[in-house]
């Protein structure tokens, strides 16, 4: 378990600390699908999964929310990658989704298939970062090409030497790590790498706990693996990032400036929570999002390695969820244009 996970544990109840550490589940008749078990009336914990790259945030938010009531509402926050997460947000099975992707046509149409709608809501900026081992002295930046190179699903068993990527490099054997199918990470890296989502070299280690990846990288002189920006902000002492060629063709290192300024691309990507609708004016889900858009919960970004949106971003997605606003900017049946502000100014 990381830092995080280890102080909302010191600071809560047992219950809530073992929740957190298994990533507890919803009672047996929501695990069963039947979102009635959820409903309004019977809301008394706060149930939330997906992504491990928002998982910090979410987690960081329900640890001061359950202070600031008092001990009163108690918040699990589980892992299981945003695809995962998703499919039990559809299901009913969750009242929060947590998500480093927008949805999918296919998870809408899962949603639409128990009558559940959600509102979609940006929360934070996160940069994908390439990572090599402290001691890498030959990998300072990576092209998208390169990259490619690397993790293309035809590189599979046949790209396996660095020197195959840059004759200057050593003739060393890859040890490539990476997040699991069901992360939003992979689908993200992958669309914007290789051109399609899920498309991948399948010969990695793979893992939805982003630590993994990280004691892999430390381990050995010739590895290589991406993730969140927080994670590498948070065991920066054990790791190097990669700096990444954008599309202007300067080198461009992971920081909170060059991310929100727009300077790392392609590898910058909005966070969101999705809260189910039905739910949405019902304590204590209101007053948890509520709180997680607000200044405290926009200081709390900073603190877990996250860059913070500008304040009319968190007022504009705070009048979504006030107006219950359904309509899906980012997701992929009709992705709207324009920048986070924009497609929230524009479609309010």
């Amino acid at each position: 378990m990381n830092q995080l996970s280890k102080t909302f544990t010191t600071l809560s109840t047992p219950l809530i600390a073992i929740c957190i550490i298994t990533a507890c589940t919803t009672p047996s008749a929501v695990m069963d699908g039947d979102v009635s078990a959820v409903e309004p009336q019977s809301i008394k914990i706060i149930s939330i999964d997906g992504s491990s790259t928002v998982f910090p945030i979410t987690e960081a938010v329900a640890e001061e929310f359950y202070i600031k009531t008092k001990r009163q509402s108690p918040v699990t926050v589980g892992v299981s990658g945003t695809g995962g997460g998703m499919k039990k947000f559809c299901r009913g099975e969750t009242h929060i989704s947590n998500a480093s992707r927008p949805k999918t046509q296919k998870e809408i149409a899962l949603c639409q298939e128990s009558g559940l709608s959600s509102i979609e809501l940006p929360i934070a900026i996160d940069g994908l970062t390439v990572v090599v081992n402290k001691d890498n002295d030959f990998i300072d930046c990576l092209s998208v090409e390169q990259l490619n190179k690397i993790w293309n699903p035809s590189a599979e068993d046949k790209i396996t030497m660095w020197n195959q990527i840059d004759s200057s490099w050593p003739a060393e054997k890859m040890e490539l790590y990476g997040p699991g199918q069901d992360s939003g990470t992979f689908d993200y890296f992958t669309e914007t790498v290789n051109g399609e989502s899920q498309a991948s070299r399948a010969d990695f280690t793979a893992s939805e706990d982003d630590n993994v990846l990280i004691t892999g990288v430390s381990g050995d002189k010739y590895a290589l693996a991406y993730f969140g920006y927080a994670y590498y902000s948070e065991n920066s002492s054990k790791l190097k990032a990669v700096g990444i060629v954008n599309e202007v063709g300067d080198c461009i290192f992971p920081n909170d400036k060059t991310i929100n300024n727009g300077e790392y691309n392609p590898l910058s990507r909005p966070l969101f929570i999705y809260v189910r609708s039905d739910v949405a004016d019902v304590e204590p889900i209101k007053s948890f999002v509520e709180f997680y858009l607000s200044p405290v919960g926009r200081e709390l970004l900073g603190q877990v390695g996250y860059v913070a949106y500008p304040d009319d971003v968190y007022d504009l997605a705070l009048e979504r969820f006030t107006n219950v606003n359904t309509e899906c900017l980012w997701c992929s049946d009709n992705p709207k244009t324009g920048g986070v502000l924009e497609r929230l100014k524009d479609n309010r």
